[in-house]
């Protein structure tokens, strides 16, 4: 996991992130909208499941990649 979160570069990654957080814009973007829905108990069906899961993936992964590259390698002396 570490290896594939590092050939992604942060500048890429965050302009998804972004991109797909905002999307679309009008009349809400669809992360805000599903968020609101989980936060109602009312996230049933499967495709506002998936949506909420595609909008926030690339968050997910920023927070990852973040998250790995200051945890240390097993078997680094540092």
């Amino acid at each position: 996991m570490r290896s594939l979160l590092r050939q992604i570069p942060y500048s890429a990654l965050l302009l998804i992130a972004i991109f797909m957080a905002i999307a679309p814009l009008t009349p809400q973007p669809h992360l805000v909208e599903k968020l609101g829905l989980l936060m109602q108990l009312q996230l049933v069906r499967p495709i506002d499941i998936f949506d909420l899961l595609f909008h926030a993936a690339p968050l997910l992964l920023l927070a990852a990649k973040l998250v790995l590259e200051r945890i240390p390698e097993p078997g680094d002396r540092n």
